[in-house]
């Protein structure tokens, strides 16, 4: 691809693009997608977009070098210094330091088969290791914290080191993961801190002071290709044990070239982000974090969370920074709109050049996506787009998306520009498979474990299902419609969609419930296993009992047949946990590991009454 393909790029101020959200009766900010299908006898459908995926680089090296020679004073990312003041990374210091780090970690041993391993969150040290092995050929895997810190005796940890043998771990307090790096640092592997160091341990500030840099920097960029594996990221284990699931440059540019084609209005205003999720998952590690650098944009890390204790540095950043594209969970979104209701110039602010809300990571309750409306609508005067989508780690992630305004939360979209959407029926469902440039050659060190997630025709079978808003005019999108390994039958015969059933529970029972396991399979009616939320703790046991009750029957009573109606529910003292296999490491449940490890509660609640909330 020539390097002028952006020498027509338009940059327009937000004013100029807020005359034109509405030409040709459509919002230009976002694509008008068309399609064409294929049928087949057996019910099968293929969609995918008239039009191919447009030209596109193909090297994250490509993008570094672009805006470190078009923009070097723009900051590519920033974080929060012990005094409060932003710490700024430009894009010409960035592509300096990826250089030298890049070129000292090649000295070190690094290479295509001995990667780099992050243990520690996101922060400007991780970021720039990052960077600098994309921009060398390195491959690097960033991993959760957890699995080193909660993980009892860094047991999730060592599974990744004994997976990718990597050439290096690096934490970037060696304090906080002196143990874990103990564990895990073995034979010629190096460990590298930035601060608190660890005896033995490279210094990250000695790999930017690496000279001749610039020279072997050069030297090994110059022999990437679109397969040089850029990362490998582990899956979150909701559907068995992690895997290291592939990313090459290949597939994360074409997943950012989909992205700008979904969201256009990235093609003209570079993306300001301010965002907290982690870079070991995919959802921020390549859509976000790649959505910035590929456009050219700035990346705030937010130390908040949406958590107690922690959403009100979540706030104060977002009085300060205006965003244009917005990621939160729905957790996180609620919170959120609590405070933006209460708050008209946080609501000012957060609304002031915002394109678009995005939520991921689980269902959005409707109270909370209509609050969210409102308040974007009594801000700016329109409607302020908030939309999902569906991908997986194994897609880049981004696959299917949506853009037009909805009354309702939940529909996920319709495939990306690129990407061809294959609907095969499965015991009642519309079982979900993908196939194009965006989907990940497989796992690492797991040629079985790969033909496993494969069709015969190539397509990545995704496990989720989906049901068409129209059945009628699949352009009209699609909503989740579970997971087709958690979904079970009833003794009547009938499949149950535990993921929509559970997501509708939580939402009937008005913030009482954090989560929930859906139970039920070989019995007549369905039942739950609850964990309460802050807010249920607080009641008195009895009114919770009957808040509960009667939010249940009235839920029941409001169902449409067995598959979607909960009967009995208990509440469960034991949080779940990472080791068992029944969390993730961003929160999600596997629901059927919860339902192996809980076969005792579950008895009870179908062949005892006690302690049982009966609908």
């Amino acid at each position: 691809m020539p390097y002028n393909y952006y020498a027509n790029r338009q940059t327009l101020r937000w004013e100029d693009l807020v005359v034109t959200l509405r030409q040709d009766g459509r919002d230009r900010r976002y694509w008008t997608p068309e399609f064409t299908y294929d049928k087949r006898d057996d019910g099968t459908v293929y969609m995918r977009h008239v039009e191919d995926l447009p030209e596109h680089p193909q090297l994250l090296a490509d993008y570094l070098d672009r805006w470190a020679n078009e923009a070097p004073d723009r900051t590519w990312i920033a974080r929060r210094g012990a005094d409060g003041d932003w710490i700024e990374v430009s894009y010409g210091r960035a592509r300096n330091q990826a250089r030298a780090a890049g070129a000292a970690l090649l000295n070190m041993g690094l290479g295509p088969d001995r990667p780099l391993l992050i243990l520690s969150e996101n922060s400007l040290e991780h970021a720039i290791l990052g960077i600098a092995c994309a921009y060398v050929g390195i491959p690097y895997a960033p991993i959760s914290p957890a699995y080193s810190l909660v993980s009892e005796g860094a047991a999730k940890a060592k599974g990744s080191v004994e997976t990718l043998n990597p050439g290096a771990i690096f934490a970037d307090d060696g304090a906080t993961f002196a143990e874990a790096l103990q564990v895990l640092v073995k034979g010629d592997c190096k460990a590298i801190t930035a601060r608190n160091h660890v005896a033995g341990a490279a210094r990250y500030d000695d790999l930017l002071a690496h000279d001749p840099a610039e020279a072997e920097a050069a030297a090994a960029r110059a022999i990437l290709t679109p397969d040089t594996v850029v990362k490998y990221l582990f899956t979150s284990g909701s559907t068995g044990s992690p895997k290291a699931v592939i990313n090459t440059n290949r597939m994360i540019c074409a997943m950012q070239a989909m992205v700008r084609d979904c969201y256009s209005f990235l093609e003209n205003e570079p993306p300001v982000v301010l965002n907290w999720a982690p870079w070991n998952h995919t959802a921020a590690g390549n859509k976000i974090a790649y959505l910035v650098l590929t456009n050219g944009g700035t990346y705030y890390i937010d130390d908040g969370r949406p958590v107690p204790g922690k959403f009100d540095e979540t706030l104060r950043n977002l009085r300060e920074i205006a965003c244009t594209w917005y990621f939160n969970v729905p957790i996180g979104y609620d919170m959120l709109a609590r405070e933006l209701a209460r708050d008209k110039v946080l609501a000012e602010t957060f609304y002031s050049r915002l394109n678009m809300m995005f939520y991921a990571g689980a269902g959005m309750a409707q109270h909370t996506w209509d609050k969210l409306m409102k308040i974007g609508r009594e801000t700016t005067g329109h409607d302020v787009l908030l939309a999902t989508g569906l991908g997986s780690t194994e897609t880049a992630p981004f696959a299917l998306a949506w853009t037009d305004l909805e009354e309702t939360a939940g529909n996920v979209g319709v495939p990306s520009r690129g990407l061809t959407l294959k609907l095969v029926p499965t015991d009642g469902k519309l079982e979900l498979r993908l196939k194009g440039p965006s989907i990940t050659p497989g796992y690492y060190g797991a040629p079985e474990k790969t033909a496993e997630v494969f069709d015969d025709e190539g397509f990545y079978c995704m496990g989720d299902a989906l049901r068409p808003a129209d059945p009628e005019d699949f352009s009209r999108g699609f909503y989740f419609d579970g997971r087709v390994a958690e979904n079970f039958k009833l003794s009547t015969g009938t499949w149950v969609a535990v993921g929509a059933v559970r997501a509708k529970l939580v939402d009937d029972l008005s913030g009482l419930v954090r989560d929930a396991v859906i139970v039920g399979e070989n019995e007549s009616q369905l039942g739950a296993l609850l964990w309460l939320s802050d807010v249920a703790r607080q009641m008195p046991p009895d009114e919770l009992k009957a808040t509960l009750s009667e939010r249940l029957t009235a839920a029941a009573k409001a169902a449409t047949g067995s598959a979607s109606r909960v009967r009995r529910a208990r509440i469960l003292a034991q949080e779940p946990t990472l080791d068992r296999g029944e969390v993730t490491e961003k929160g999600s449940l596997n629901q059927r590991a919860l339902r192996a490890g809980n076969a005792g509660e579950i008895d009870r609640l179908y062949r005892s009454d006690e302690g049982v909330i009966i609908a």
